[in-house]
């Protein structure tokens, strides 16, 4: 079994203008539905749209819940490398080799006004994209964490999340899609799951009984229990966000 490597990249757009998000989502994933006509091993580096590829898989575009903690506005987008190191990530480093004219002349530029990449690793038993788009999975809101956890801990954070977080959350309505490591720092981990609006208020609504803040509904202390347990993991922030998938992805309800 070889380890799932995958791509999570955040873009931010300015000045404040919300077409300009739904233009890029639009061009993204139509491009990328063409490329998985393509050939396996077929990649190429194209004057335009950069690299075309079907090892480099657009598996989730979402539009950020602005709302819930993150800038607005903006695009998470969530790739995958078949073939993992060897494969699409390889094919995403021969882009730079050479440094060709190309490499610079994308069509999405003049949409983005910035994007920050994370590569990612999964955690032993995190489910594979490829496996959830086999599947059919789809959820109509995701939950997206980064937490910075103390140098070497994020796979240790990541097993306690699938063997005691998942658990009650799965009582909930929420089902972890991704659970991955940084790559190339020691001290990040990210989680994805999918869930819906009911669900995500049912899990805050529990968290507040437990806080003795809402009588309207039951408490559910293991909530309040996670977040004590992730403190030994944890070194500094971690930040929980909303995610919207885009219709068309392959992570959206059809």
């Amino acid at each position: 079994m070889r380890r799932g490597i995958h791509l999570l990249e955040e873009v931010e757009f300015h000045p404040m203008n919300s077409r300009r998000q739904l233009e890029y989502l639009r061009r993204l994933t139509a491009y990328k539905r063409e490329d998985d006509a393509r050939a396996a091993g077929d990649a190429e580096l194209t004057t335009g749209l950069s690299i075309r590829s079907r090892e480099i898989d657009l598996v989730g575009a979402f539009y950020a819940v602005g709302i819930t903690g993150h800038p607005q506005f903006k695009v998470v987008t969530l790739w995958d490398c078949h073939g993992g190191w060897d494969g699409g990530w390889r094919q995403m480093l021969q882009i730079y080799e050479d440094v060709r004219a190309n490499l610079f002349l994308s069509d999405l530029d003049d949409l983005r006004f910035g994007a920050f990449s994370r590569p990612l690793g999964s955690a032993p038993g995190a489910p594979p994209p490829a496996g959830l788009v086999a599947e059919g999975y789809a959820a109509p809101l995701y939950l997206f964490e980064s937490a910075r956890v103390r140098p070497g801990a994020a796979l240790d954070y990541l097993a306690a999340v699938r063997e005691e977080r998942a658990p009650v959350l799965a009582e909930y309505g929420h089902r972890l899609v991704g659970a991955y490591e940084v790559q190339f720092c020691d001290t990040e981990a990210v989680t994805l799951w999918g869930t819906d609006i009911d669900s995500h208020l049912r899990v805050q609504r529990a968290r507040d009984a437990a806080l003795g803040m809402d009588d309207g509904v039951p408490a559910d202390h293991r909530l309040l229990t996670w977040r004590k347990r992730a403190r030994v993991f944890l070194e500094g922030s971690w930040r929980e966000t909303l995610l919207s998938p885009y219709p068309g992805s392959k992570l959206a309800p059809r």
